[in-house]
Protein backbone atom coordinates (compact mmCIF):
# COMPACT_ATOMS: atom_id res chain seq x y z
CA UNK A 1 0.00 0.00 0.00
CA UNK A 2 1.42 3.41 -0.98
CA UNK A 3 2.05 6.19 1.44
CA UNK A 4 -0.53 8.97 1.75
CA UNK A 5 0.07 11.98 -0.49
CA UNK A 6 1.47 15.23 0.90
CA UNK A 7 -1.60 16.88 2.47
CA UNK A 8 -0.16 20.39 2.13
CA UNK A 9 0.62 20.45 -1.62
CA UNK A 10 1.09 22.84 -3.28
CA UNK A 11 1.90 25.26 -0.42
CA UNK A 12 4.49 23.07 1.25
CA UNK A 13 7.30 25.57 1.83
CA UNK A 14 5.04 28.23 3.35
CA UNK A 15 3.55 25.74 5.80
CA UNK A 16 7.05 24.86 7.04
CA UNK A 17 7.68 28.50 7.98
CA UNK A 18 4.23 28.66 9.55
CA UNK A 19 4.93 25.52 11.58
CA UNK A 20 8.25 26.86 12.90
CA UNK A 21 6.59 30.15 13.86
CA UNK A 22 3.73 28.34 15.60
CA UNK A 23 6.11 26.07 17.51
CA UNK A 24 8.16 29.02 18.75
CA UNK A 25 5.02 30.95 19.67
CA UNK A 26 3.68 27.89 21.50
CA UNK A 27 6.92 27.02 23.35
CA UNK A 28 8.25 30.37 24.56
CA UNK A 29 5.36 32.05 26.44
CA UNK A 30 5.09 30.91 30.04
CA UNK A 31 8.74 29.90 30.41
CA UNK A 32 9.78 33.13 32.13
CA UNK A 33 8.12 35.83 34.16
CA UNK A 34 6.63 33.90 37.07
CA UNK A 35 7.68 32.20 40.30
CA UNK A 36 7.82 28.40 40.70
CA UNK A 37 4.21 27.32 41.04
CA UNK A 38 2.89 24.67 43.38
CA UNK A 39 2.99 21.72 43.41
CA UNK A 40 5.25 20.21 40.75
CA UNK A 41 7.29 23.24 39.76
CA UNK A 42 8.08 24.19 43.34
CA UNK A 43 9.52 20.90 44.50
CA UNK A 44 11.27 20.35 41.15
CA UNK A 45 13.01 23.67 41.50
CA UNK A 46 14.04 22.78 45.05
CA UNK A 47 15.98 19.84 43.63
CA UNK A 48 17.45 22.01 40.87
CA UNK A 49 18.46 24.71 43.33
CA UNK A 50 20.31 22.15 45.44
CA UNK A 51 22.39 21.03 42.44
CA UNK A 52 23.20 24.65 41.57
CA UNK A 53 24.26 25.39 45.14
CA UNK A 54 26.11 22.16 45.95
CA UNK A 55 27.17 20.67 42.62
CA UNK A 56 25.97 17.26 43.84
CA UNK A 57 23.84 15.63 41.12
CA UNK A 58 24.03 12.03 42.31
CA UNK A 59 21.61 12.31 45.26
CA UNK A 60 18.60 14.55 44.53
CA UNK A 61 18.05 16.60 47.68
CA UNK A 62 15.02 18.64 48.76
CA UNK A 63 15.03 20.87 51.83
CA UNK A 64 18.20 19.23 53.13
CA UNK A 65 16.88 15.66 52.77
CA UNK A 66 17.43 13.04 50.03
CA UNK A 67 14.48 12.94 47.65
CA UNK A 68 14.71 9.74 45.67
CA UNK A 69 11.55 9.91 43.59
CA UNK A 70 13.18 10.33 40.16
CA UNK A 71 16.59 10.18 38.45
CA UNK A 72 18.23 13.57 37.99
CA UNK A 73 18.49 14.19 34.22
CA UNK A 74 15.96 17.03 34.13
CA UNK A 75 17.34 18.54 37.33
CA UNK A 76 20.92 18.43 36.03
CA UNK A 77 19.84 20.00 32.72
CA UNK A 78 17.90 22.72 34.53
CA UNK A 79 20.84 23.43 36.84
CA UNK A 80 23.01 23.99 33.76
CA UNK A 81 20.42 26.34 32.24
CA UNK A 82 20.11 28.07 35.62
CA UNK A 83 23.84 28.75 35.72
CA UNK A 84 24.25 29.70 32.06
CA UNK A 85 21.36 32.18 31.93
CA UNK A 86 21.49 33.49 35.52
CA UNK A 87 23.16 36.70 34.25
CA UNK A 88 19.94 37.52 32.41
CA UNK A 89 17.10 35.87 34.32
CA UNK A 90 16.16 34.92 37.86
CA UNK A 91 17.41 31.45 38.69
CA UNK A 92 13.96 29.83 38.50
CA UNK A 93 13.16 31.39 35.11
CA UNK A 94 16.56 30.37 33.75
CA UNK A 95 15.99 26.81 34.96
CA UNK A 96 12.54 26.69 33.37
CA UNK A 97 14.09 27.29 29.94
CA UNK A 98 15.01 23.60 30.17
CA UNK A 99 11.38 22.76 29.53
CA UNK A 100 11.45 24.82 26.34
CA UNK A 101 14.58 22.94 25.25
CA UNK A 102 13.01 19.53 25.81
CA UNK A 103 9.70 20.52 24.21
CA UNK A 104 11.53 21.77 21.13
CA UNK A 105 13.26 18.39 20.86
CA UNK A 106 9.93 16.63 21.35
CA UNK A 107 8.29 18.56 18.52
CA UNK A 108 11.32 18.08 16.26
CA UNK A 109 11.38 14.31 16.70
CA UNK A 110 7.60 14.07 16.43
CA UNK A 111 7.81 15.79 13.06
CA UNK A 112 10.66 13.55 11.94
CA UNK A 113 8.75 10.46 13.04
CA UNK A 114 5.59 11.54 11.22
CA UNK A 115 7.55 12.08 8.02
CA UNK A 116 9.39 8.75 8.41
CA UNK A 117 6.10 6.91 8.91
CA UNK A 118 3.72 8.57 6.48
CA UNK A 119 5.79 10.70 4.12
CA UNK A 120 6.26 14.36 3.36
CA UNK A 121 3.88 16.80 5.06
CA UNK A 122 2.62 14.38 7.68
CA UNK A 123 5.34 15.29 10.15
CA UNK A 124 4.01 18.84 10.12
CA UNK A 125 0.49 17.62 10.68
CA UNK A 126 1.60 15.43 13.57
CA UNK A 127 3.34 18.36 15.26
CA UNK A 128 0.35 20.68 14.80
CA UNK A 129 -1.98 18.06 16.22
CA UNK A 130 0.36 17.54 19.18
CA UNK A 131 0.63 21.22 20.12
CA UNK A 132 -3.12 21.46 19.72
CA UNK A 133 -3.75 18.79 22.39
CA UNK A 134 -5.42 20.37 25.40
CA UNK A 135 -3.56 18.17 27.88
CA UNK A 136 -0.13 19.30 26.69
CA UNK A 137 -0.75 23.04 26.86
CA UNK A 138 -0.02 23.72 30.54
CA UNK A 139 2.14 20.70 31.33
CA UNK A 140 4.34 21.35 28.31
CA UNK A 141 5.47 24.63 29.89
CA UNK A 142 6.08 23.54 33.47
CA UNK A 143 9.40 22.91 35.16
CA UNK A 144 8.81 19.15 35.51
CA UNK A 145 10.60 15.94 34.60
CA UNK A 146 7.66 14.77 32.49
CA UNK A 147 8.82 17.05 29.67
CA UNK A 148 12.19 15.29 29.34
CA UNK A 149 10.37 11.94 29.65
CA UNK A 150 8.19 13.01 26.71
CA UNK A 151 11.35 13.84 24.75
CA UNK A 152 12.72 10.38 25.47
CA UNK A 153 9.59 8.73 24.14
CA UNK A 154 9.61 10.98 21.04
CA UNK A 155 13.19 9.98 20.24
CA UNK A 156 12.45 6.31 20.90
CA UNK A 157 9.47 6.39 18.54
CA UNK A 158 11.66 7.92 15.87
CA UNK A 159 14.07 5.02 16.29
CA UNK A 160 11.24 2.51 15.95
CA UNK A 161 9.94 4.31 12.86
CA UNK A 162 13.36 3.92 11.18
CA UNK A 163 14.04 0.42 12.49
CA UNK A 164 13.07 -1.56 9.36
CA UNK A 165 15.11 0.64 6.97
CA UNK A 166 18.16 2.04 8.78
CA UNK A 167 18.80 -0.44 11.56
CA UNK A 168 21.98 0.93 13.16
CA UNK A 169 20.90 4.58 13.18
CA UNK A 170 17.45 3.56 14.39
CA UNK A 171 18.99 1.54 17.22
CA UNK A 172 21.06 4.52 18.34
CA UNK A 173 17.97 6.73 18.49
CA UNK A 174 15.87 4.04 20.14
CA UNK A 175 18.45 3.37 22.85
CA UNK A 176 19.13 7.06 23.41
CA UNK A 177 15.44 7.88 23.74
CA UNK A 178 14.91 5.00 26.15
CA UNK A 179 17.89 6.17 28.21
CA UNK A 180 16.65 9.75 28.36
CA UNK A 181 13.25 8.51 29.49
CA UNK A 182 14.88 6.32 32.16
CA UNK A 183 17.02 9.16 33.48
CA UNK A 184 13.92 11.35 33.60
CA UNK A 185 11.45 9.18 35.53
CA UNK A 186 12.95 5.76 36.11
CA UNK A 187 11.80 2.35 34.94
CA UNK A 188 8.57 3.42 33.22
CA UNK A 189 10.30 4.42 29.96
CA UNK A 190 12.45 1.29 29.40
CA UNK A 191 9.53 -0.85 30.55
CA UNK A 192 7.04 0.67 28.10
CA UNK A 193 9.47 0.98 25.17
CA UNK A 194 10.75 -2.55 25.76
CA UNK A 195 7.22 -3.94 25.81
CA UNK A 196 6.34 -2.13 22.57
CA UNK A 197 9.54 -3.33 20.89
CA UNK A 198 8.88 -6.97 21.88
CA UNK A 199 5.17 -6.99 21.05
CA UNK A 200 5.61 -5.69 17.51
CA UNK A 201 7.38 -8.80 16.14
CA UNK A 202 5.21 -11.09 18.27
CA UNK A 203 1.98 -9.66 16.88
CA UNK A 204 2.92 -8.60 13.34
CA UNK A 205 4.93 -10.40 10.66
CA UNK A 206 6.25 -7.21 9.10
CA UNK A 207 8.38 -6.55 12.21
CA UNK A 208 10.19 -9.91 12.17
CA UNK A 209 13.07 -8.97 9.89
CA UNK A 210 16.81 -9.01 10.41
CA UNK A 211 17.05 -5.23 10.33
CA UNK A 212 14.62 -4.91 13.21
CA UNK A 213 16.58 -7.42 15.29
CA UNK A 214 19.77 -5.47 14.57
CA UNK A 215 18.05 -2.27 15.63
CA UNK A 216 17.08 -3.77 19.00
CA UNK A 217 20.60 -5.06 19.61
CA UNK A 218 22.13 -1.64 18.86
CA UNK A 219 19.45 0.03 21.00
CA UNK A 220 20.39 -2.12 23.99
CA UNK A 221 24.03 -1.11 23.67
CA UNK A 222 23.11 2.57 23.22
CA UNK A 223 20.87 2.51 26.29
CA UNK A 224 23.33 0.81 28.65
CA UNK A 225 25.31 3.94 29.68
CA UNK A 226 22.06 5.73 30.50
CA UNK A 227 20.77 2.74 32.44
CA UNK A 228 23.94 1.98 34.42
CA UNK A 229 26.06 5.05 35.19
CA UNK A 230 23.86 7.02 37.57
CA UNK A 231 22.37 3.97 39.35
CA UNK A 232 25.89 2.62 39.91
CA UNK A 233 27.12 5.95 41.29
CA UNK A 234 24.07 6.16 43.52
CA UNK A 235 24.62 2.64 44.83
CA UNK A 236 28.28 3.40 45.57
CA UNK A 237 27.21 6.52 47.45
CA UNK A 238 24.44 4.82 49.42
CA UNK A 239 22.96 1.33 48.90
CA UNK A 240 20.05 2.39 51.13
CA UNK A 241 19.17 5.37 48.93
CA UNK A 242 19.53 3.18 45.84
CA UNK A 243 16.96 0.73 47.22
CA UNK A 244 14.68 3.58 48.20
CA UNK A 245 14.75 4.85 44.62
CA UNK A 246 14.61 1.47 42.88
CA UNK A 247 12.09 -0.32 45.05
CA UNK A 248 10.03 2.25 46.92
CA UNK A 249 9.73 4.91 44.20
CA UNK A 250 9.61 2.65 41.14
CA UNK A 251 8.21 -0.80 41.75
CA UNK A 252 6.56 0.14 45.03
CA UNK A 253 4.66 3.04 43.51
CA UNK A 254 3.59 1.04 40.48
CA UNK A 255 2.39 -1.94 42.49
CA UNK A 256 0.80 0.14 45.23
CA UNK A 257 3.03 -1.29 47.98
CA UNK A 258 3.43 2.09 49.65
CA UNK A 259 1.34 5.17 50.29
CA UNK A 260 3.20 7.45 47.92
CA UNK A 261 1.66 9.27 44.99
CA UNK A 262 -1.92 10.13 44.05
CA UNK A 263 -4.53 7.39 44.05
CA UNK A 264 -7.08 7.30 41.25
CA UNK A 265 -9.09 4.48 39.76
CA UNK A 266 -7.76 2.27 36.99
CA UNK A 267 -10.26 3.90 34.62
CA UNK A 268 -8.75 7.34 35.23
CA UNK A 269 -7.10 7.66 31.81
CA UNK A 270 -10.21 6.47 29.97
CA UNK A 271 -12.09 9.28 31.71
CA UNK A 272 -9.66 12.08 30.90
CA UNK A 273 -8.48 11.14 27.40
CA UNK A 274 -11.55 12.55 25.55
CA UNK A 275 -10.55 16.08 26.59
CA UNK A 276 -6.86 15.56 27.38
CA UNK A 277 -6.05 14.17 23.91
CA UNK A 278 -8.41 16.40 21.93
CA UNK A 279 -8.21 16.69 18.91
CA UNK A 280 -5.67 13.87 18.43
CA UNK A 281 -7.91 11.11 19.79
CA UNK A 282 -10.97 11.51 17.51
CA UNK A 283 -8.81 11.98 14.39
CA UNK A 284 -6.71 8.92 15.32
CA UNK A 285 -9.91 6.89 15.74
CA UNK A 286 -10.97 8.08 12.31
CA UNK A 287 -7.66 6.87 10.85
CA UNK A 288 -8.40 3.40 12.22
CA UNK A 289 -12.01 3.44 11.09
CA UNK A 290 -11.16 4.71 7.61
CA UNK A 291 -8.49 2.05 7.14
CA UNK A 292 -10.60 -0.82 8.58
CA UNK A 293 -8.75 -4.12 8.37
CA UNK A 294 -6.40 -2.90 5.62
CA UNK A 295 -5.05 -0.16 7.85
CA UNK A 296 -4.05 -2.62 10.56
CA UNK A 297 -1.79 -4.36 8.05
CA UNK A 298 0.36 -1.25 7.73
CA UNK A 299 3.51 -1.23 9.91
CA UNK A 300 2.97 2.48 10.61
CA UNK A 301 -0.48 1.82 12.10
CA UNK A 302 0.84 -1.20 13.95
CA UNK A 303 3.57 0.87 15.61
CA UNK A 304 1.45 3.83 16.65
CA UNK A 305 -1.54 1.78 17.76
CA UNK A 306 0.60 -0.69 19.71
CA UNK A 307 2.48 2.19 21.31
CA UNK A 308 -0.70 3.88 22.46
CA UNK A 309 -2.34 0.69 23.76
CA UNK A 310 0.77 -0.38 25.66
CA UNK A 311 1.05 3.04 27.31
CA UNK A 312 -2.65 3.06 28.15
CA UNK A 313 -2.51 -0.46 29.54
CA UNK A 314 0.63 0.02 31.64
CA UNK A 315 -0.50 3.34 33.09
CA UNK A 316 -3.98 2.01 33.83
CA UNK A 317 -2.53 -0.96 35.71
CA UNK A 318 -0.36 1.28 37.89
CA UNK A 319 -1.50 2.10 41.38
CA UNK A 320 -0.74 5.82 40.96
CA UNK A 321 -2.61 7.87 38.38
CA UNK A 322 -2.39 11.55 37.41
CA UNK A 323 -3.29 13.35 34.21
CA UNK A 324 0.34 14.44 33.76
CA UNK A 325 1.35 10.78 33.45
CA UNK A 326 -0.76 10.58 30.29
CA UNK A 327 1.50 12.97 28.32
CA UNK A 328 3.41 10.20 26.47
CA UNK A 329 0.13 8.85 25.06
CA UNK A 330 -0.27 12.05 23.06
CA UNK A 331 2.72 11.10 20.86
CA UNK A 332 1.37 7.91 19.23
CA UNK A 333 -2.12 9.42 19.04
CA UNK A 334 -0.85 12.51 17.20
CA UNK A 335 1.23 10.37 14.84
CA UNK A 336 -1.70 8.05 14.18
CA UNK A 337 -3.99 11.02 13.57
CA UNK A 338 -1.70 12.62 10.95
CA UNK A 339 -2.76 10.46 7.94
CA UNK A 340 -6.42 10.63 8.98
CA UNK A 341 -6.62 14.38 8.46
CA UNK A 342 -6.65 14.13 4.66
CA UNK A 343 -9.53 11.63 4.62
CA UNK A 344 -11.82 13.36 7.13
CA UNK A 345 -15.32 13.84 5.82
CA UNK A 346 -16.06 17.34 4.59
CA UNK A 347 -18.54 17.98 7.39
CA UNK A 348 -16.16 16.84 10.12
CA UNK A 349 -13.26 18.92 8.81
CA UNK A 350 -15.47 22.00 8.42
CA UNK A 351 -16.89 21.51 11.91
CA UNK A 352 -13.41 21.30 13.44
CA UNK A 353 -12.32 24.36 11.48
CA UNK A 354 -15.25 26.54 12.52
CA UNK A 355 -15.27 25.20 16.05
CA UNK A 356 -11.62 26.20 16.45
CA UNK A 357 -12.16 29.68 15.00
CA UNK A 358 -15.26 30.38 17.10
CA UNK A 359 -13.90 28.83 20.32
CA UNK A 360 -10.50 30.46 20.35
CA UNK A 361 -11.88 33.71 19.00
CA UNK A 362 -14.36 33.77 21.90
CA UNK A 363 -11.71 33.05 24.54
CA UNK A 364 -9.32 35.59 23.06
CA UNK A 365 -12.02 38.23 23.22
CA UNK A 366 -12.90 37.18 26.77
CA UNK A 367 -9.32 37.47 28.01
CA UNK A 368 -8.87 40.82 26.34
CA UNK A 369 -12.07 41.98 28.05
CA UNK A 370 -10.83 40.79 31.46
CA UNK A 371 -7.51 42.57 30.94
CA UNK A 372 -9.27 45.78 29.96
CA UNK A 373 -11.45 45.56 33.07
CA UNK A 374 -8.39 45.12 35.31
CA UNK A 375 -6.52 48.01 33.70
CA UNK A 376 -9.37 50.53 33.59
CA UNK A 377 -11.69 49.40 36.38
CA UNK A 378 -14.61 49.18 33.93
CA UNK A 379 -17.01 47.53 34.11
CA UNK A 380 -16.57 48.04 37.85
CA UNK A 381 -18.35 44.86 38.94
CA UNK A 382 -16.17 42.62 36.78
CA UNK A 383 -12.96 44.45 37.71
CA UNK A 384 -13.76 44.17 41.42
CA UNK A 385 -14.48 40.46 41.09
CA UNK A 386 -11.16 39.80 39.33
CA UNK A 387 -9.23 41.76 41.97
CA UNK A 388 -11.02 39.90 44.75
CA UNK A 389 -9.86 36.61 43.22
CA UNK A 390 -6.23 37.79 43.38
CA UNK A 391 -5.96 40.35 46.20
CA UNK A 392 -2.18 40.42 45.87
CA UNK A 393 -2.35 41.71 42.30
CA UNK A 394 -1.65 45.38 41.60
CA UNK A 395 -2.75 46.38 38.06
CA UNK A 396 0.03 47.88 35.95
CA UNK A 397 0.20 48.42 32.22
CA UNK A 398 3.22 46.64 30.72
CA UNK A 399 3.93 47.69 27.11
CA UNK A 400 5.92 44.63 25.99
CA UNK A 401 3.40 41.93 27.07
CA UNK A 402 0.61 44.09 25.61
CA UNK A 403 2.46 44.35 22.28
CA UNK A 404 3.14 40.60 22.15
CA UNK A 405 -0.50 39.75 22.89
CA UNK A 406 -1.70 42.21 20.25
CA UNK A 407 0.71 40.83 17.64
CA UNK A 408 -0.42 37.26 18.45
CA UNK A 409 -4.06 38.22 18.02
CA UNK A 410 -3.43 39.96 14.69
CA UNK A 411 -1.26 37.08 13.51
CA UNK A 412 -4.03 34.60 14.32
CA UNK A 413 -6.52 36.63 12.30
CA UNK A 414 -4.03 36.73 9.41
CA UNK A 415 -3.57 32.96 9.58
CA UNK A 416 -7.33 32.35 9.59
CA UNK A 417 -7.72 34.33 6.39
CA UNK A 418 -4.46 33.35 4.67
CA UNK A 419 -4.71 29.56 5.13
CA UNK A 420 -7.77 29.48 2.91
CA UNK A 421 -5.29 28.69 0.15
CA UNK A 422 -4.59 25.36 1.85
CA UNK A 423 -6.74 22.28 1.30
CA UNK A 424 -9.80 22.19 3.56
CA UNK A 425 -8.78 19.38 5.90
CA UNK A 426 -5.23 20.47 6.80
CA UNK A 427 -6.61 24.00 7.19
CA UNK A 428 -8.74 22.82 10.11
CA UNK A 429 -5.68 21.47 11.95
CA UNK A 430 -3.66 24.62 11.23
CA UNK A 431 -6.46 26.85 12.54
CA UNK A 432 -6.78 24.73 15.68
CA UNK A 433 -3.04 24.87 16.41
CA UNK A 434 -2.91 28.60 15.66
CA UNK A 435 -5.96 29.30 17.82
CA UNK A 436 -4.75 27.47 20.91
CA UNK A 437 -1.31 29.08 20.51
CA UNK A 438 -2.83 32.55 20.25
CA UNK A 439 -4.90 32.06 23.42
CA UNK A 440 -1.86 30.72 25.29
CA UNK A 441 0.21 33.76 24.26
CA UNK A 442 -2.52 36.12 25.52
CA UNK A 443 -2.86 34.33 28.86
CA UNK A 444 0.91 34.15 29.38
CA UNK A 445 1.40 37.85 28.63
CA UNK A 446 -1.65 39.84 29.71
CA UNK A 447 -2.77 37.39 32.39
CA UNK A 448 0.56 36.21 33.80
CA UNK A 449 1.03 38.90 36.50
CA UNK A 450 -2.52 38.31 37.72
CA UNK A 451 -2.01 34.52 37.88
CA UNK A 452 1.39 34.78 39.54
CA UNK A 453 0.07 37.05 42.28
CA UNK A 454 -2.02 34.21 43.67
CA UNK A 455 0.29 31.28 42.95
CA UNK A 456 3.56 32.69 44.26
CA UNK A 457 4.82 31.98 47.78
CA UNK A 458 7.40 34.79 47.69
CA UNK A 459 5.41 37.37 49.68
CA UNK A 460 4.31 34.80 52.24
CA UNK A 461 7.87 33.56 52.83
CA UNK A 462 9.10 37.16 53.14
CA UNK A 463 6.45 37.84 55.79
CA UNK A 464 7.37 34.66 57.67
CA UNK A 465 11.07 35.52 57.54
CA UNK A 466 10.43 38.91 59.10
CA UNK A 467 8.45 37.28 61.93
CA UNK A 468 11.23 34.84 62.88
CA UNK A 469 12.95 35.63 66.17
CA UNK A 470 16.30 37.39 65.92
CA UNK A 471 17.90 34.38 67.60
CA UNK A 472 16.66 30.81 67.57
CA UNK A 473 18.29 27.40 67.65
CA UNK A 474 16.46 25.77 64.73
CA UNK A 475 13.12 25.66 62.95
CA UNK A 476 10.93 22.56 63.06
CA UNK A 477 7.98 21.94 60.74
CA UNK A 478 4.77 19.94 60.89
CA UNK A 479 2.74 18.87 57.85
CA UNK A 480 4.84 21.14 55.63
CA UNK A 481 4.59 20.06 51.98
CA UNK A 482 7.48 19.43 49.63
CA UNK A 483 6.81 22.55 47.51
CA UNK A 484 6.76 24.77 50.59
CA UNK A 485 10.00 23.28 51.96
CA UNK A 486 11.69 23.85 48.61
CA UNK A 487 10.60 27.48 48.37
CA UNK A 488 11.53 28.23 51.98
CA UNK A 489 15.07 27.21 51.12
CA UNK A 490 15.10 29.16 47.85
CA UNK A 491 13.56 32.42 49.06
CA UNK A 492 14.92 32.54 52.61
CA UNK A 493 17.63 29.88 52.91
CA UNK A 494 15.57 28.14 55.60
CA UNK A 495 15.82 24.39 56.20
CA UNK A 496 13.31 22.86 58.58
CA UNK A 497 13.56 19.75 60.72
CA UNK A 498 10.44 17.80 59.95
CA UNK A 499 8.61 16.31 62.92
CA UNK A 500 7.45 13.53 60.56
CA UNK A 501 11.10 12.40 60.40
CA UNK A 502 12.32 13.15 63.90
CA UNK A 503 9.15 12.02 65.68
CA UNK A 504 9.26 15.01 68.03
CA UNK A 505 9.71 18.78 68.09
CA UNK A 506 13.43 19.31 68.58
CA UNK A 507 13.53 23.04 67.91
CA UNK A 508 12.44 26.19 69.72
CA UNK A 509 10.49 27.46 66.68
CA UNK A 510 7.81 25.47 64.85
CA UNK A 511 6.15 26.14 61.46
CA UNK A 512 2.87 24.33 61.01
CA UNK A 513 0.89 23.98 57.79
CA UNK A 514 -2.84 23.39 57.93
CA UNK A 515 -6.15 24.23 56.34
CA UNK A 516 -7.88 27.57 56.60
CA UNK A 517 -10.52 26.06 58.88
CA UNK A 518 -8.05 24.38 61.25
CA UNK A 519 -8.34 25.49 64.85
CA UNK A 520 -5.43 27.47 66.24
CA UNK A 521 -4.16 24.73 68.56
CA UNK A 522 -0.86 25.36 70.29
CA UNK A 523 1.69 22.49 70.22
CA UNK A 524 1.83 22.69 74.03
CA UNK A 525 1.47 25.03 77.01
CA UNK A 526 5.03 26.31 76.59
CA UNK A 527 4.36 27.56 73.04
CA UNK A 528 2.96 30.85 71.75
CA UNK A 529 1.95 31.87 68.24
CA UNK A 530 4.10 34.62 66.73
CA UNK A 531 2.88 34.67 63.11
CA UNK A 532 0.07 33.49 60.89
CA UNK A 533 -0.13 33.83 57.12
CA UNK A 534 -0.95 32.45 53.69
CA UNK A 535 -0.60 33.28 50.03
CA UNK A 536 -2.71 36.27 48.98
CA UNK A 537 -6.24 35.09 48.32
CA UNK A 538 -5.51 31.46 49.24
CA UNK A 539 -8.44 30.07 51.23
CA UNK A 540 -7.20 26.48 51.47
CA UNK A 541 -3.80 26.76 53.16
CA UNK A 542 -2.81 28.44 56.42
CA UNK A 543 0.63 28.63 58.01
CA UNK A 544 1.32 29.31 61.68
CA UNK A 545 4.62 30.00 63.40
CA UNK A 546 5.10 29.11 67.07
CA UNK A 547 7.92 29.85 69.50
CA UNK A 548 8.79 27.99 72.69
CA UNK A 549 9.22 30.24 75.70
Amino acid sequence: MNRPKNPFSPGTRSTLFLLVALCLAWILPGLIGHQPWKPDEAYSFGLIHHIIQSGDWIVPTLGGEPFMEKPPLYYISAALFGKIFSFWLPQHDAARLTTGFYMALTLLFTGMTGRALWGKGHGRLGVMILIGCLGLLIRGHEMITDTSLLTGFAIAFYGLALSRRRAVLAGLWLGTGTGIGFMSKGLIAPGVVGLIALLLPLLFRSWRGKDYATCLAVALLAALPWLLVWPALLYLRSPQLFMEWFWVNNLGRFLGLNHLGPKNGHWHYFEILPWFAWPALPIALWTLWDGRGEGLKRPEVQLTLTGFLVMLGVLSLASDAREVYALPMLLPLSLLAAPGVATLRRGAASALNWFSIMTFGFFAGLFWFFWFALMTGHPAERAEHLRDLQPGYVPAFEPLPFAIALIATIAWLAIVFRVKALPRNPRAVVNWAAGITMVWVIVMTLGLPWLDAGKSYRSMVASLQQALPAKYACLASANLGEPQRALLEYYAGILTRRTEVTGRIECDVLLKQGGAADTNTLPGPEWREIWEGNRPGDKTERYRLFQRY
